[in-house]
């Protein structure tokens, strides 16, 4: 899945946890067969190259992951969109490599990505892309369902207590010791810094920031790898946003989305949501956002308020030295 999985867990022998990380490492693997659009033999890349032709017929799990996608493009109006990958070949956002295809072949491939066209049978469990030149990518939303399943067979095992991270993603469950888990939260301007923390006992953690995968173009503009979709430019209405919610394979999809939309749109899509979402959200301003419910569990750092613009980091780490802050797990 492009990233690496790490996975720390608590309150069990050593012989347990070992049998119990296997397992579930055992099974990222194996979803990574079936999910990734990087091999040739998975479902999803069997459903790419069957764009515009016909249906594929598809596991249980590709038909969740799918499905779970599309439902976050109904909540979001298209801001995040698993069809995006019909843009892929015009960016490179590899270090070093850093590419960005002409605006006139961007708009071109642009009409190639709309989530409606998307179809899904379920009864039949297919999955037909509608037009030539479409494609599913599941780099933002399958590392949450492969946490979730993971999550679920350590908990078989015995395991109650646990953190896992894959590619930006946190799922946690339990404690550490006599505290909840707790998990940083990257200043998005100094990402080795952090501006606050979540506490949580039981939940998926996901950042969409625009200090990954990022490059500066000859002409001097910046380009960052998550996209507007309706322009095929760099989202600009954010500079991160974190995402806690109780299933990974939403948490992600809902961080790019909202991260797309903004603070003040994101989060007023959140209220209306079946099912419960908290964020922090930094404008592309600075300022900082949070959901009423987080109260409880977000803790940050001396100096920064919700409703202003976050210090600079070396005004975080001045007064980090001398009242102490928030530390990750």
């Amino acid at each position: 899945m492009g990233t690496v999985f790490r996975i720390s867990v608590a309150g069990v022998s050593e012989t347990v946890a070992l049998s119990a990380i296997d397992a579930a490492l055992d099974e990222i693997a194996r979803l990574e067969f079936i999910l990734s659009e990087w091999r040739a033999d998975s479902e999803i890349s069997r459903i790419n190259a069957q764009a515009g032709r016909e249906p594929v017929t598809v596991g249980p799990e590709t038909l969740a992951v799918i499905q779970a996608g599309l439902q976050v493009s109904q909540w979001s109006d298209g801001a995040f969109d698993m069809s995006w990958a019909a843009l892929r070949d015009l960016f490179d956002f590899r270090p070093g490599r850093g590419r960005a295809a002409p605006a006139a072949e961007i708009a071109a491939r642009l009409p190639l990505v709309h989530w409606q066209d998307v179809i899904v049978d379920a009864e039949a469990s297919t999955v037909f892309l509608r037009r030539e030149g479409m494609a599913l990518g599941t780099g933002g939303i399958a590392k949450g369902y492969a946490l979730d399943r993971a999550g679920s067979i350590l908990r078989e095992l015995g395991v109650d207590n646990y953190m896992m991270f894959g590619g930006g993603q946190v799922q946690l469950r339990g404690q550490r010791g006599d505290r909840p888990w707790r998990v940083g939260i990257q200043h998005p301007r100094a990402p080795q810094d952090y501006f606050g923390a979540l506490e949580s006992s039981g939940g998926s953690i996901s950042t969409s920031g625009d200090y990954e995968h990022v490059f500066v173009d000859d002409s001097g503009k910046r380009w960052h790898h998550i996209l507007d979709l309706r322009t095929g430019e760099p989202a600009s209405a954010s500079q991160s946003v974190t995402i806690l919610s109780e299933q990974g394979i939403y948490a992600d999809a809902i961080s790019t989305a909202v991260f797309i939309m903004g603070p003040e749109r994101g989060l007023e899509m959140l209220r209306g949501l079946p099912i419960r979402v908290q964020a922090v959200a930094v404008r592309a301003d600075g300022r900082l956002y949070a959901t009423e419910s987080l109260s409880s569990s977000l803790r940050l750092k001396p100096g920064v308020e919700l409703g202003a613009a976050l210090p600079s980091p070396q005004a975080l780490r001045t007064q980090a030295a001398s009242s102490g802050s928030p530390n990750s797990n």
